[in-house]
This record gives C-alpha cells, structure tokens and sequence, in this order.
C-alpha cells in the first residue's frame, strides 16, 4: 500500500516544489523581531515624556495638599 504523503513528497521534491513551511518560519520571525523593535522604540520615545508628565502631575497634586 503507498502513502499519499510520501507520494506527494517524492514527487514535490522530483519537480523541484520548495517546502515553504521554513520560509513562512523565517518570515515569521522577521516580523516578531520588526514588532519588538518598534515597541522598544515606541517604549523609549513616550516613557520620558510619559514619566516627566507624570512626575508634574504628582508634584502639583502633591502642592494642592487638603
């Protein structure tokens, strides 16, 4: 009895058909490491600004006392 599978890889590999899993793999990958990157960007960009916001908001709190 043959195997469909194995069939179809015999002759996916005789016809010169790529496997595109390792590809997709890579790709993958290229666009999880381009989301970190912007993120840490991002992260870098708005915490100064963020925390400096933060930190004047907290002192005028702070001044207005009860």
């Amino acid at each position: 009895p043959m195997d469909l599978l194995a069939v179809a890889r015999y002759l996916a590999a005789r016809l010169g058909i790529a496997d595109e899993r390792g590809a997709s793999l890579v790709e993958y990958a290229l666009l999880v490491g381009l989301i970190a990157i912007v993120c840490l960007v991002a992260i870098a960009f708005f915490g100064t600004s963020t925390s400096h916001r933060f930190s004047t908001v907290g002192s005028e709190l702070g001044n207005t006392g009860p």
